[in-house]
């Protein structure tokens, strides 16, 4: 098998190597001095060679950037022009302390404006929204977990379609850069994720502008726009920590960067970012593949991690994030991990799993797993930010987030 000219041995390409918990890079000059991601994972779009990687596979709370993996699911299901008017019941159930666009119910939403509310402020209102016009939440569930299967995302496991922190909810930087490449072969997806501002509805003929978070795209909190940036997908959470897929083009070429987990830093993720995308665009072909990023078992891509499906060794199977291997409890997203169990649910079941699902949350949560807890008020993307406290549902907030919340 060969990889932009180097014959590497097929036990590397998605496998042997990037299951190493150490850093891997070959053939290229050092790599980023001071790179404090947990795990991290630099590709080529359009080769899905993996250039270098520390950690790929290592399972960690994603946040919002598991908002790429629903887009990847149900952006093709509404066209863009189509409306909706929101009701109660599309807004139930949004986990408190959820970053909000400010969805109103008895307003009309074109499907643009609510995947606007999707990338640009990492709604979890709009999420839901769109999840209803799905079916609702466990059929959402379901299809993404479905669709992360087709994509070879084995690490990946969901439980929420918005990312928010559940026991259990759970992906890797290969998976995301999984995700990250696939979107943007679609024109949607690549527009909305590169959208700096748009106009929102605020009710009556009023609107506001909304702003995207990414601060590579749109220079803010400090720093610059990364040149070539064409999005994806930020996020943040008290557990997950800062995260980010970002892509840029320069010369024709186009990279990928995943980033789980940095040291603190309310920038470190966008400048760890961008010294990696900095490598690769500077190491030309000097750099040798130490992996490559697997294609859908749908468009014929070979099974990645062996007959059973399943990666093995390395990163993947150690300690990840705050909620691996940990259980706090029934959950909807948590009872559709058996493949029978996911079937029987697309194939109508979903009223007799949500009955199942009320009648055991009546009884106490096992497991170890802390629960998710809210984000501190000074913290927009990390601690100390000023003007952290901006509201989502009032035009104009720094980031618009919910006052001392979950944010992206």
């Amino acid at each position: 098998m060969k990889i932009r000219g180097h014959r590497v041995d097929p036990a590397e390409i998605e496998g042997a190597l990037l299951a190493h918990p150490e850093t891997q890079a070959r053939g290229a000059t050092a790599l980023p001095a001071r790179l404090s991601a947990r795990a991290w994972l630099l590709a080529d779009w359009e080769s899905g060679e993996v250039l270098a990687a520390c950690r790929a596979h290592e399972r960690l709370a994603p946040a919002s950037t598991l908002k790429m993996l629903f887009a990847d699911t149900v952006l093709a299901k509404f066209p863009r022009t189509d409306r909706h008017t929101v009701t109660a019941a599309d807004l139930a159930d949004i986990p408190e302390g959820s970053s909000l666009v400010g969805i109103q119910p008895g307003t009309t939403y074109t499907v643009e404006q609510l995947w606007q509310g999707v990338f640009l402020r990492s709604g979890n209102d709009a999420v839901h929204v769109l999840a209803a016009m799905n079916g609702g939440i466990a059929k959402t569930v379901a299809e993404m977990q479905a669709r992360a299967a087709d994509l070879q995302a084995l690490d990946t496991r969901v439980v929420s379609p918005d990312g928010y922190d559940h026991p259990g909810q759970l992906s890797s930087a290969y998976d995301l850069t999984l995700f990250a490449r696939h979107g943007l072969r679609n024109a949607d997806f690549r527009g909305y994720c590169g959208t700096r501002t748009a106009d929102f509805p605020a009710g009556g003929a009023k609107t506001f502008q909304i702003q995207n978070t990414d601060r590579l795209l749109t220079g803010s909190w400090g720093l610059r726009t990364y040149d070539g940036m064409i999005g994806v997908k930020n996020g943040y959470t008290s557990h997950a920590g800062n995260t980010f897929t970002g892509a840029a083009v320069r010369g024709g070429r186009t990279l990928l960067v995943t980033v789980m987990h940095p040291a603190a830093g309310a920038n470190a993720v966008y400048e760890e970012t961008a010294a990696l995308l900095d490598w690769g665009f500077a190491q030309g072909g000097a750099v040798r593949a130490v992996g490559a990023l697997v294609d859908p078992l749908s468009e014929g891509g070979a099974r990645a991690g062996g007959p059973s499906g399943q990666r093995g060794g390395g990163a993947a199977d150690g300690p990840g994030g705050p909620f691996v291997a940990a259980d706090a409890g029934p959950s909807t997203g948590r009872l559709l991990e058996g493949a029978g169990l996911t079937a029987a649910l697309l194939a109508g079941g979903a009223w007799a799993l949500r009955r199942r699902t009320r009648s055991r949350r009546a009884a106490p949560a096992t497991g170890t797993a802390p629960a998710p807890r809210r984000a501190r008020p000074d913290t927009p993307d990390g601690p100390g930010t000023p003007g952290a406290s901006g509201d989502s549902r009032t035009p104009g907030g720094p980031e618009s987030e919910t006052r001392g919340r979950h944010r992206r």
